[in-house]
């Protein structure tokens, strides 16, 4: 006698389907969230690094950043927020700093304010710190890099300001975009790197600043701030910057 055919066979095998296609969308599931979590802690990160180096300014017991263009919420991620006067968060971009710009300048000001009258010397505030140019009006011939009679006393002048702070100093050497090849020097990276020399020299020997806290970059033309199809624009790129260097921040790699 023949068995009775079996019409519900097929339950075993789409329950077998069933099974593998959950245990898949768990899989996915877990592997969304992990991900998550991992750029959310990314997020979280870099707010923090930029705090530490005065780019956002800390958050208010409210939970609200002040001055910032962008608040990172670990939990949420990025959110958009209103920036509050460009001017005062230029002004406070090393709030988080052991040293207060604003105070430096109002020192270096007292200084040295008829070179900064004479356009001399500017100072600025970067991200990556505070910085003194000294132009080479006021302190190099053209094509030259033997400082000028009377340099070394406002180079003196500004080491003492910096040097009571105690924070690192980067000697950049720039040019314009200018060729020069003479006896002494092929390029203006040669150029640009004996008068950052020159200067360094002078901070360490004549003007007593820590050697350990100082260090030394050449770009020549290739990190203009103006631009060079103007003799305005050259003479600005012309230009020996002392970075005081923000704390957390690694110098970038000195030019070959």
């Amino acid at each position: 006698m023949d068995e009775p055919t079996n019409h519900d066979r097929w339950l075993v095998s789409y329950s077998d389907f069933i099974t593998v296609l959950f245990a898949l969308f768990v899989v996915l599931f877990a592997t969304s969230y992990r991900d998550s979590l991992a750029v959310r802690k990314l997020s979280h990160a870099i707010h923090v690094g930029f705090q530490q180096l005065g780019a956002f300014q800390k958050e208010e017991p409210d939970g609200e950043a002040v001055n910032s263009t962008v608040q990172v919420n670990a939990a949420e991620g990025p959110l958009p927020t209103k920036t509050e006067n460009p001017t005062s968060a230029k002004d406070t971009l090393a709030s988080g700093s052991a040293v207060d710009f604003a105070e430096l300048r109002s020192e270096l000001e007292a200084a040295i304010g008829d070179e900064i009258r004479k356009h001399e010397v500017v100072m600025r505030v970067t991200p990556e710190g505070f910085v003194v140019s000294l132009q080479d009006l006021g302190f190099f011939n053209s094509g030259q890099a033997v400082l000028m009679p009377g340099a070394s006393g406002k180079i003196r002048r500004i080491a003492t300001v910096l040097a009571g702070h105690g924070m690192d100093l980067r000697v950049e050497g720039h040019s314009d975009d200018q060729p020069i090849h003479t006896a002494q020097f092929r390029s203006n990276w040669e150029l640009s790197t004996a008068r950052a020399m020159a200067v360094l020299m002078m901070l360490v020997d004549e003007s007593g600043m820590d050697p350990t806290k100082v260090s030394i970059a050449s770009y020549g033309q290739y990190r203009p701030i103006a631009d060079n199809a103007t003799p305005e624009g050259r003479q600005m790129n012309r230009r020996v910057d002392l970075v005081v260097v923000a704390p957390g921040l690694s110098p970038r790699k000195p030019a070959p």
